[in-house]
């Protein structure tokens, strides 16, 4: 039985794989780019599992991959599959979710931090040697502790709980809005249930942790924005699409938020005209929530006992498609 995985692999998964089946390995990031789907169909003759991370895998691709039966997808949403048109051919499609939720966690709250206590500007001022005197970064670069300080959660689905746990671990109240939870299940992470408004107005931070769909773009616009304090910071690792770009810069601008930290943008990379170059009371970062190596380990050995699972003729856990089993 053959493999392609076009997604980045541990090794020690990658090991564990090839003592089970014969395996091509051609990882997106090093290649620096996604197949075609001729090129595609052309890849996947003889091909029964495929590993995808990036490479769009829709109808046509599963019409002209006849050996084609296991499909799995290194991330949590699967927006780049067709899964209908998988489930017509009779191929599994696996994910991982939460594959990243530690990752985007961590990096939220050190985002929380940076933006806290001024560090990327308080560096900048140590690099460049505009550090002159003693005195100027006690007054400058003065900020504010976390502990004891509200942080409002839009959303609590596997990361934002992932924040929740390891911020009250700062002691910080922690508010939460997720209209597709209970209040109980909101109060079970250590948080206290709120409508969104109520969130916007207590919260010194807010950070956001929601699916951008139909329902959640543009959430955060001009008149939410005007909710916060004005020593309220946003942070925003989920998606560009959730904000509106032009409230919130004009906002940060006019000093109306202390600051935000932005990780997810419009485009990739960050446009030269975009209104947040220049201002000194933003954090942007290359999109980097799930980039650890932990991250790739983590879904690569999902992906490889699901992969197992397959070969004993056993269920995956991960089956997004389960109509499609035990037949595939």
């Amino acid at each position: 039985m053959k493999a392609l995985l076009l997604a980045p692999f541990s090794p020690s998964a990658l090991e564990r794989l090839r003592s089970q089946v014969e395996v091509t390995y051609e990882s997106w990031l090093d290649s620096r780019r996604l197949l075609s789907p001729k090129e595609l169909v052309q890849r996947l003759q003889g091909v029964t599992i495929l590993i995808v991370e990036a490479d769009f895998i829709f109808d046509e691709v599963f019409a002209g991959a006849g050996d084609l039966k296991f499909l799995g997808v290194c991330r949590g949403t699967v927006t780049n599959v067709d899964v209908e048109a998988a489930t017509r051919h009779g191929v599994l499609v696996v994910n991982t979710p939460a594959r990243n939720a530690v990752a985007v966690a961590e990096l939220t709250i050190g985002l929380m931090l940076a933006l806290a206590r001024h560090i990327p500007r308080a560096h900048g001022m140590v690099s460049t040697g505009r550090w002159s005197d003693p005195i100027s970064p006690y007054t400058e670069l003065r900020g504010i502790e976390l502990g004891g300080k509200a942080v409002g959660l839009i959303g609590l689905g596997a990361i934002g709980r992932e924040v929740a746990y390891r911020l009250r671990a700062f002691h910080m109240k922690i508010l939460a809005y997720d209209p597709h939870l209970p209040p109980e299940a909101i109060v079970a992470q250590g948080a206290q249930p709120a409508p969104l408004e109520t969130l916007l107005a207590e919260a010194d931070f807010v950070s956001l942790h929601c699916p951008v769909s139909p329902e959640t773009a543009g959430l955060i616009d001009a008149p939410k924005i005007s909710l916060m304090k004005p020593t309220a910071y946003l942070v925003n690792t989920a998606g560009a699409e959730l904000v509106d770009e032009s409230a919130l810069a004009q906002a940060l601008a006019q000093g109306r938020l202390a600051g935000a930290a932005l990780d997810v943008h419009p485009s990739h990379p960050i446009p030269p005209h975009s209104p947040f170059l220049g201002l000194d009371n933003v954090i942007l970062t290359p999109h980097i929530g799930g980039a650890t190596a932990d991250t790739i380990d983590r879904y690569s050995h999902r992906l490889v006992e699901d992969i197992e699972r397959f070969l004993r003729r056993e269920r995956p856990h991960n089956l997004l498609n389960p109509e499609v089993w035990p037949d595939a």
